[in-house]
């Protein structure tokens, strides 16, 4: 049995899924406590404002160039030159490649941090223009991305070292890497920052951003290690290998810079509206991203090596398979978590930001838009599950081919809605978007022969039309009747809203179990 073989034997893609749920959803959390803190610790101020544009900017390249266009190039290629030293014998080839590709990475890294970090005046002055009117904030702020623009040299080199252990079946590690920048920037707000003078408290932030890329790369090397796979770096532009990923990475770049194109679009539109509608719009998002990170990008994340690697073994039967795997389990997650959103919105909305200056009309207007997400939720999870069916396949032109004809249908579908609907327009625009993302992504693979449906899709399309239906009226008597969301006490509200989750989620599951589903049907 080849090594691969054994891994999923030994854990299986549902087991990687749950543990890499599991860490997204411990970081979650701990982002939301962190912002507590910060908010808490260090309000609303210049400081803060200079922190948060220094952290955006590297933060923003690490999205564009790391964790999204370099893992869809470079974990197909990995994988197929894996499978090959399995038939020769030896990681040799394999061990070339990852040298040749972190001393490329590692190199162009370090010349666009020094680039950064000496045009750190320029860059502030392009992101933040309006800081030129305050010397003060707008020093702070150059200040401070001298400080977090080397983040991005770690990051990336973190986002590589973990694709690497997600080929080898190592999810753990890099899906709980994240947690230590919450860690990090946590213990630099409440231990760091009470040492620096009034007014230059965020600078601790600020460091704490580049000691967790520090403390990121340094977690994940002795797990590369034991693999036998420590990056020895070399440079090497000419290699097939690295020239192969980065004509793969090019066309990832523009569909990761037409998604940044079209929030951009949401953002100018809705700065149009009234006041107040960039903030119901972020946090009906907020909502939204939960369910979409912790079950779906975990799905994404751990079906992408094996599907690479099936390809790379020319079995088109396991990778059909594993493609129908993963859409049955979205969608098992994906229908309930889309129906909650939608009848539940000001119960969730009430009990998490109803406080201070969130007025009840603020959570009513975040439920017009959080309804309109919801609507595209399940959208938006079977994208992060298609997408990888092209990627495995070193296939990056047609997804972006098919993000441009969703772009262009989202600014027509933006301008049709936004003034009849207003915020909520924008946020239905983005759903009805993402459902021909999805349709088009799911009609490629079908057209293809790449993904052939299983037998016992109708059982299990009922199962979750009436599991989600009893669901839906049990969460909507118990919401109707539980009259404390928007002036009752905080307490009151937290605990009605876990008794409406719990009853919701037990006569889901129950009515699955009652129409013949088990435990090992979500088997691959």
């Amino acid at each position: 049995m080849n090594d691969q073989a054994t891994d999923d034997k030994k854990g299986g893609l549902l087991a990687s899924t749950l543990v890499v749920s599991g860490m997204t959803l411990l970081s979650r959390v701990l982002g939301l406590v962190r912002d507590v803190v910060l908010a808490r610790l260090l309000g609303a101020s210049a400081g803060t404002d200079a922190f948060f544009v220094a952290f955006r900017i590297p933060n923003f390249l690490r999205r564009l160039f790391a964790e999204g266009a370099f893992n869809q190039a470079f974990v197909p290629v990995l994988s197929e030159y894996r499978t090959r030293s399995r038939e020769e014998g030896n990681l040799v080839a394999t061990k070339l490649l990852i040298d040749r590709v972190a001393g490329t990475l590692g190199g162009t890294l370090a010349l666009v941090t020094l680039i950064g970090v000496l045009g750190a005046p320029l860059l502030i002055w392009v992101f933040a223009p309006g800081f030129g009117d305050d010397p003060h904030k707008r020093a702070l702020a150059v200040e401070m991305l001298r400080l977090t623009f080397p983040y991005l040299f770690f990051i990336a080199l973190t986002a590589f070292s973990g694709a690497i252990l997600n080929t080898w079946s190592r999810f753990a590690v890099p899906a709980f890497t994240p947690v230590l920048l919450n860690l990090s920037l946590i213990g630099c707000a409440l231990f760091l920052a009470p040492r620096f003078a009034e007014g230059r408290m965020a600078v601790a932030l600020a460091w704490g951003v580049l000691i967790a890329g520090v403390v990121q790369l340094l977690f994940q090397l002795p797990f590369l290690a034991r693999l036998h796979l420590m990056p020895v770096p070399r440079m090497a532009w000419r290699d097939e290998g690295v020239r192969r990923i980065l004509r793969l990475m090019a066309p990832a770049l523009f569909g990761v810079s037409v998604s940044q194109i079209n929030l951009l679009l949401d953002t100018v539109l809705a700065s149009l509206l009234q006041t107040g509608s960039v903030t119901w719009l972020y946090y009906s998002d907020r909502l939204t991203e939960l369910p979409l990170g912790v079950f779906a990008i975990a799905i994404g994340t751990v079906i992408l090596p094996s599907l690479s690697g099936k390809h790379a073994e020319a079995d088109p039967d396991a990778f059909s398979r594993t493609l129908d795997w993963a859409l049955r389990l979205v969608l098992l997650i994906g229908v309930p978590a889309a129906l909650a959103l939608a009848v539940i919105a000001e119960p969730l909305l009430a009990t998490l930001f109803r406080h201070g200056e969130f007025t009840a009309a603020d959570v009513l207007r975040s439920a017009e838009s959080l309804r309109a997400y919801s609507a595209g939720l399940l959208a938006f999870m079977l994208i992060k599950v298609l997408a990888p069916g092209y990627f495995a396949r070193q296939d990056t032109k047609t997804p972006v081919k098919i993000g441009v004809i969703a772009m262009v249908a989202n600014m027509g579908f933006n301008l049709a809605l936004v003034w009849p609907l207003q915020h909520a327009g924008l946020a239905l625009a983005t759903s009805l978007s993402a459902w021909l993302n999805a349709g088009l992504l799911f009609a490629g693979l079908r057209r293809s022969g790449v993904y052939r449906p299983r037998p016992g899709w109708a059982a299990h399309g009922g199962r979750l039309l009436f599991a989600g239906g009893a669901m839906v009226a049990a969460i909507h008597f118990l919401a109707r009747y539980a009259g404390v969301w928007m002036d009752g006490p905080l307490m009151a509200r937290i605990g009605w809203l876990t008794v409406i989750v719990l009853a919701g989620l037990a006569i889901y599951v129950l009515v699955l179990l009652i129409l013949g589903l088990r435990p090992r049907h979500l088997r691959r």
